[in-house]
């Protein structure tokens, strides 16, 4: 309405018309080339840790603090600047969302890789593989990167689009931007490696915080969406807990058992060597055919995440005003 103030409350089918824009222009364009927001953010999350970095948790906590709880309050900071215009809050939560998801471009990325896969240029697999996931690509053969891949899209798909939706329906812009931020943070410095084992320690637990409705939200979208309902939903029960990570493992498995595929077991990652169990052990191995199958999952998966999140901030925006 014509004289809307800034006192006036934010529109509540704001967030159902930003988040649609923003992961239509993610559709077509997919993250922008130079400038992308996320990649600032680790610029100057580096510069934080090359000043406070100590192989301590406390050091490690400060970081956290400071590059996660500065991002909240830039994202509060825009969000309340714009309260009073439905127009600029639609904009800003579609720029936001474009900013922080990246469906189309693990898209991309895991069908070129299964492109090369499929010509049979697995040095050209090899090569790619660095841009979707951390795994050392040159002890992989092709059966092992197309595991890999469909693994890396089963995450991604929770790290990348949901847990991000997810954030912004309880939290509007901040959630979407202060999930983005864990998740780098987490990537950055949340791995176990000797630098990181203490300093990271906050950044991973606070990842795996952030991530877990995001995670059990994905995995049951995946039951729903997936061609096997009962073999995602069994994976995901039987399988979910011998996944070292808690929010991967139902991911994993749900989108294993929905794919009818085995993932887990020998991987590498710069030089260690892990031996995660099976998932859905009553699967075939992954074939190059299936990253495509993965690809189509996740996005089925992201569509329901949006109509989710904005349901539930619709019915919840409903029950305030009637409670008020």
């Amino acid at each position: 309405m014509p004289g809307r103030s800034s006192a006036s409350p934010p529109f509540p089918g704001g967030f159902a018309y930003g988040a649609a824009a923003g992961l239509a222009v993610d559709l077509l364009l997919g993250d922008p080339r130079r400038g992308h927001p996320v990649a600032a953010f680790g610029r100057a999350a580096a510069a934080v840790e090359r000043r406070l970095w100590r192989d301590d948790r406390g050091r490690g906590a400060l970081h956290t603090a400071l590059c996660a709880g500065s991002t909240v309050a830039l994202g509060a900071l825009a969000a309340r600047t714009v309260r009073g215009s439905r127009t600029a809050s639609i904009a800003l939560t579609a720029a936001s969302v474009w900013a922080v998801v990246g469906g189309t471009t693990l898209g991309r990325e895991a069908r070129a890789i299964g492109g090369a896969l499929a010509a049979g240029d697995l040095e050209v697999a090899r090569e790619r593989l660095p841009h979707l996931c951390g795994r050392d690509p040159h002890s992989l053969d092709g059966p092992a990167m197309a595991r890999a891949v469909v693994e890396s899209v089963a995450e991604n798909t929770s790290d990348a689009v949901v847990g991000a939706l997810f954030w912004g329906a309880v939290a509007g812009v901040p959630g979407l931007v202060g999930f983005r931020a864990v998740n780098t943070l987490d990537a950055m410095v949340g791995h176990k490696s000797p630098r990181y084992r203490r300093f990271g320690w906050a950044s991973a637990r606070l990842d795996d915080l952030a991530g877990w409705p995001g995670a059990r939200l994905t995995a049951v979208l995946a039951t729903v969406a997936g061609g096997n309902p009962r073999g995602a939903l069994r994976s995901w029960r039987t399988d979910a807990s011998k996944h070292p990570s808690p929010n991967a493992g139902p991911v994993e498995a749900s989108f294993a058992g929905a794919l009818g595929v085995r993932l887990g077991g020998t991987l590498a990652y710069g030089g260690r060597v892990e031996h995660r169990p099976v998932l859905n052990g009553e699967g075939r191995a992954v074939e190059v055919a299936d990253i495509d199958r993965a690809v189509r999952l996740s996005r089925r998966v992201t569509a329901l995440t949006l109509a989710a999140c904005v349901g539930g901030r619709l019915i919840a925006s409903r029950l305030k005003r009637r409670n008020a």
